[in-house]
C-alpha cells in the first residue's frame, strides 16, 4: 500500500468536501439575502472556513456565483434529460421538460431562489443573451425544440425570447407562488399548468 497516495488522495477528498461545504453556504446565504447581502466572510463563516481560506478556492465572489450556476445547471439539465426522448412528438417533448422543470423547482426551493437571482441579475443577463441568440457552444434542448417546432410550424411563429417567456415565465410564477405557500401544486395541477403553456405556444 502506497502511504503517500493514500495521504494524497485523502487531502484530495478533504479539499473537495470543503469546496461543496463553502457552495452549499453560498447557495443559503444568497438564496436568504440576495447577492448583495451575503459577503464572502460570511458565507466562509457558515462554511466554517477561515475568510482568507475561502479565497484558496475561490478567487472572489463573482467566480463563486459562477462556479455555483454552473453547478446548479448541470444538475438541472441531468434532471431534464433523465427520460427525455428526442424522437417523440415536439408537444410530448415539451410536457416532459416543463413537468421536470416544475417539479425540480418545488422540490429544491434553495436552487429554485437562487436560479432566480441569477437569472435577474447583471451575472445571468449575458448568459441568457447567449442562451436565446445561440451564442454558445453549449446545446440548449429547450432552443433546439423549439427551433424543430418552428420548422414543423406546430409552435407560433414568435421570437426565440418571446417562446421562451412563454414557456418559463408562468412556470416560475407558479412555482414561485407554491413556495410560498399561495398555491399546492400536486401533480395534477402541474399536469394542467404544463398543458396550458403548450396551449399558448401551439399553433
Amino acid at each position: 500500500m502506497n502511504v503517500h497516495s493514500d495521504n494524497g488522495a485523502k487531502k484530495s477528498m478533504a479539499k473537495l468536501e470543503k469546496r461543496d461545504e463553502i457552495v452549499r453556504a453560498a447557495l443559503e446565504l444568497i438564496a436568504e439575502h440576495g447577492f448583495h447581502g451575503a459577503p464572502m466572510a460570511m458565507i466562509a463563516e457558515k462554511a466554517g472556513v477561515g475568510a482568507g481560506t475561502i479565497y484558496r478556492y475561490f478567487e472572489n465572489k463573482d467566480v463563486l456565483i459562477n462556479e455555483l450556476y454552473r453547478d446548479l445547471e448541470e444538475r438541472l439539465c441531468a434532471v431534464l434529460m433523465e427520460g427525455y426522448s428526442p424522437e417523440q412528438p415536439v408537444r410530448e417533448r415539451f410536457i416532459h421538460l416543463g413537468t421536470a422543470i416544475l417539479r425540480y423547482c418545488i422540490s429544491s426551493p434553495l436552487d429554485f431562489r437562487f436560479l432566480e437571482q441569477f437569472h435577474n441579475s447583471p451575472y445571468g443577463v449575458v448568459h441568457r443573451r447567449d442562451k436565446l441568440f445561440g451564442k454558445t457552444d453549449q446545446k440548449d434542448v429547450y432552443r433546439e425544440l423549439f427551433e424543430e417546432g418552428l420548422v414543423q410550424q406546430v409552435v407560433k411563429q414568435l421570437p426565440m425570447v418571446v417562446l421562451f417567456a412563454l414557456a418559463f415565465g408562468p412556470l416560475i410564477t407558479v412555482a414561485r407562488d407554491h413556495i410560498l405557500g399561495f398555491v399546492v401544486l400536486d401533480e395534477a395541477l402541474i399536469g394542467q399548468t404544463i398543458a396550458a403553456c403548450w396551449d399558448g405556444l401551439k399553433r
